[in-house]
């Protein structure tokens, strides 16, 4: 960046902060441009930092999350002020309800503009209060105040963002401290700081007491959460698996911590869960509970019948999580211990080993498993092998897995897409697929492929996701085409909101406001995705058959370009075996759920 006249020892914020993100590490900053942001931009050009440009800030912020995810690292968006920090907000709940470290920094009106509601400025309540929007959901939002705070604020963030149950933090800038002239040893004394901070683990003794109660109990299970994805203890949850033979629930997060054909994988729990899966917890005399919240739809809305049993007491649970606020949330726990799951389960692994030398094995129980799912692939080989066009959705998922490799990353969106993958599509390697989970986000997966995409770039990156869901934000292509990411959407087009419009169907008999206009012939349905894919820059297909899908689906893995594959798809429901308390709501007489509005 050009600038006159800096005085010796100093330079511009806008250098200064770029040059700290490049000394912690950092590669890419997700973002859009605004007369606030324009000062860091400029300084950024000169660096090696790369600036990851998107038409929408909710791109951004979702960009970052699956970036986020797949580095295990904090990601960093770069906005603007009030339309573009409202914009990106989306994102960055999303990423607080799951956990996802990131670093949002915001530009604000000059600060002393305070009050006087300059261009864009948020002041209906409170001036200066911009970065109370984001108050709710962040870990904590910071209004930096004076220039000479930003150093110390940006380690802070970092620290925080990363530590503990991780999730997103707000830097807000006033725009004219970027282009402040502050001294350099402010920024230097930060390096001097630990970049990680050592996370704690569980001693001995509470290892022993919790391997001791798995090993006396008669129906002990795991209920793995999305907190073993977040410390990337998939190796160690495994090792304990395989010496204890501990069969493995998880939740909706949780899913692919354990590869899905691991023999004593069981599945998801919940509403969408199996009959196994929520049989075996509602029978359980322990239950391990690893980094979960025991959400409403994983434990069909707490009901003591269908998912699990623990508030009755005919269920006790050992929880371990980072946040002390999780343990004892909505079940009574016998024992609860806040650690990393990655430094807890090396302890419980070695502990075990110590207590049980020989390992413990259930043959019976991988048996079960092995006929259920056999059973259960036999009931879905129908669907799975259907020639019918529109094509069945399970029919989609099986031709997706056979052609993914096992180490693509997937990410999902809602509806089917994220609902049926958690319940019938295999995940080979722990890590590989992105949900959005707490706050189910209609939108995320397409962007969230980007960022996957740049932070792993050998590896096929896929986004499963309904026709609501790409139609949220198709300006992603943009910005696919322009860094070259071969992301492949694979759009599972049933002309409606799906899942919301079997469920209206179910209970009020109508579709209205759910649908969407239908042509005659479904080649000639609008809006063509495959299309607008082309319009971008991008490749687009539209599969006139179910023979025609894996072909197109290979052929675009094999090109190395960024490729929508528009696929018809008949808008049947997922099928449910677990509970939700909505269904009581819309239908109190009970027997309803959701159904086809094909």
């Amino acid at each position: 960046m050009v600038a006159k006249n800096i005085e010796a020892g100093k330079d511009l914020i806008a250098n200064q902060l770029c040059r700290y993100l490049e000394e912690r590490g950092t590669k890419h900053v997700f973002g859009l441009c605004g007369h606030t942001n324009i000062a860091v931009l400029s300084a950024m050009a000169d660096t090696g930092l790369e600036f990851v440009n998107v038409r929408h800030e909710q791109i951004s912020s979702h960009a970052a999350d699956g970036y986020a995810r797949v580095t295990g690292k904090a990601s960093v968006v770069l906005s603007h002020l009030s339309p573009g920090l409202t914009n990106a907000a989306t994102g960055v709940a999303n990423a607080a309800l799951d956990c996802i470290p990131m670093v949002v920094v915001a530009g604000d009106i000059p600060s002393y503009y305070y009050g006087k509601h300059p261009h864009q400025e948020v002041n209906l309540h409170a001036d200066g209060a911009q970065y109370e929007i984001y108050r709710p959901f962040v870990k904590r939002a910071w209004r930096v105040d004076t220039p000479e705070l930003l150093p110390e604020i940006m380690e802070k963030a970092f620290q925080l963002a990363e530590s503990g149950q991780p999730g997103p933090v707000l830097v807000n800038v006033p725009m004219d401290y970027f282009s402040a002239q502050i001294d350099n040893a402010l920024w230097d004394k930060q390096s001097a700081n630990t970049k990680a901070l050592k996370k704690p683990s569980i001693d001995d003794e509470t290892a022993r007491e919790i391997i001791g109660t798995l090993l006396s109990a008669k129906n002990p299970v795991i209920y793995a959460g999305g907190g073993v994805a977040l410390s990337r203890a998939w190796d160690e949850l495994k090792e304990l698996v395989d010496h204890l033979s501990l069969p493995v629930s998880h939740s909706l997060m949780g899913k692919g911590c354990v590869p899905d054909t691991h023999p004593l994988v069981l599945g998801m729990t919940g509403f969408w869960g199996t009959t196994l899966t929520n049989q075996t917890t509602l029978k359980a005399d322990w239950i391990l509970g690893l980094g979960t919240r025991f959400k409403e739809a994983d434990c069909s809305s707490w009901y003591p019948e269908y998912t699990f049993n623990i508030a009755d007491g005919a269920s006790k649970l050992i929880h371990i999580d980072i946040e002390p606020q999780e343990i004892g949330r909505n079940y009574p726990v016998e024992i609860g211990a806040v650690a990393d799951l990655k430094s807890a389960l090396k302890v419980l692994v070695r502990v075990a080993k110590d207590m049980a030398p020989n390992g413990i094995k259930r043959p019976e129980v991988i048996e079960e498993i092995a006929q259920f799912r056999a059973a259960f692939k036999a009931a879905n080989t129908e669907m799975q092998t259907s020639d019918a066009f529109p094509m069945m959705p399970e029919r989609i998922l099986a031709d997706l897995r056979l052609a993914m490799p096992d180490d693509a990353i997937l990410t999902s969106d809602v509806g089917w897409n994220k609902n049926g993958v958690a319940q019938q599509f295999d995940i080979l390697t722990p890590g590989s697929i992105l949900i959005p989970g707490g706050f189910a986000t209609m939108g995320f997966g397409p962007s969230a492929a980007i960022g996957a995409k740049i932070a792993a770039p050998e590896r096929v990156v896929i986004s499963l996701v309904g026709d609501g869901g790409f139609g949220q934000n198709p300006a992603v292509l943009a910005t696919a085409a322009a860094e070259g990411l071969a992301v492949i959407w694979v759009v599972m087009n049933n002309n409606a909101f799906g899942t919301i419009a079997g469920l209206q169907k179910a209970h009020y008999n109508m579709t209205y406001g759910t649908t969407f206009t239908k042509a005659n012939d479904v080649m000639e349905q609008t809006p063509d995705y495959a299309a607008i894919a082309r319009a971008y820059g991008c490749d687009g297909v539209r599969p006139a058959s179910a023979a025609a899908f894996k072909p197109a689906l290979e052929a675009a893995i094999a090109s190395g370009r960024p490729t929508v594959i528009d696929v018809a798809m008949i808008n049947n429901p997922t099928p449910t075996t677990g509970h939700w308390n909505i269904l009581d709501i819309y239908s109190p007489e009970g027997g309803v759920g959701h159904v086809s509005t094909a």
